[in-house]
């Protein structure tokens, strides 16, 4: 009897969990609850309290070269690091050439899981979901694949900020934004140096009046490219570099990475030296 697996959201976790179900003989029923793949990489207009959202001109972090699939190289076209359209163009390619569309089921919310009666003897669980309509059903099946993220819930607290209260601007988490012509002529305070804080703040400050990017502990600042121009993490990620840093003394190892950090920017002449130490980040 082939066994019925429930595969929970279709990004990319998800459409690699099919297909690798597909592969096994098992049989994968996907629920989605929006009405596209791509999880966080389709881009909204407008956000909801469900989900996340990325800003227009998001670009990966990631290169292409690193983060395809094994089975399925991205398109010889694409450049290094891709805007997001393009990485979701990359999922459909995924999904088309090896039939997974099929498999899921849209705008299907799942809204208990729970284990059988029987579970200890079966191991199977009952799954109730939700259609956008409202339309519950029960299933049954052998195994659950939580394919739904972890990005949802967005970090605000604007409780440790004193006078956000009576703060006449706006305050917002990076989630609702979308582009910079908001802000045109405005001073804005970006709080986080994060990937998300930095793209935002450079984007934001062409437009805006004046910028400024709040940050507590500082960070050791990475940028996307290497030597010769290729990508840092194909340079930075490979055996050679992991058994030297194994050899290496950590102290050595920081010296020499915040050594060629600093080569670029100094951080400590940019209010960006953290407390903690570069670690055995390559460069």
């Amino acid at each position: 009897m082939v066994q019925r697996v429930a595969v929970i959201g279709a990004g990319s976790s998800g459409l690699a969990c099919i297909k690798s179900c597909v592969e096994e003989g098992l049989d994968p029923v996907c629920f989605e609850s929006s009405d596209d793949i791509g999880g966080i990489w389709k881009f909204r207009e407008s956000s909801d309290s469900e989900r996340n959202r990325i800003y227009r001109s998001l670009v990966v972090n990631t290169s292409k070269e690193m983060m395809c699939f094994s089975d399925f190289p991205m398109p010889a076209d694409y450049p290094n690091y891709m805007h997001n359209s393009q990485l979701l163009q990359y999922f459909r390619l995924y999904a088309e050439h090896f039939d997974l569309l099929r498999y899921i089921k849209f705008q299907t919310s799942v809204k208990t899981i729970t284990p059988r009666e029987d579970f200890p003897v079966t191991g199977q669980w009952d799954v109730v979901t939700v259609t956008q309509g409202g339309e519950e059903e029960q299933h049954i099946f052998d195994a659950i694949l939580v394919c739904s993220g972890h990005y949802n819930q967005p970090i605000f607290p604007l409780s440790h900020l004193k006078g956000h209260d009576i703060f006449s601007g706006r305050c917002f988490h990076s989630r609702d934004y979308s582009d910079g012509d908001a802000f045109r002529g405005k001073r804005v305070v970006v709080v986080g140096v994060g990937n998300s804080g930095g793209d935002i703040t450079v984007e934001i400050s062409r437009a805006a009046n004046k910028t400024f990017l709040s940050t507590r502990e500082g960070a050791w600042v990475v940028g996307r490219m290497s030597t010769n121009g290729l990508p840092m993490d194909m340079t930075a990620l490979t055996r050679f570099n992991s058994f030297l840093a194994w050899l290496t003394p950590k102290s050595l190892a920081n010296w020499a990475a915040e050594r060629a950090l600093n080569y670029k920017y100094d951080h400590q002449l940019y209010g960006l030296k953290p407390k903690h130490r570069a670690k055995n980040i390559s460069v």
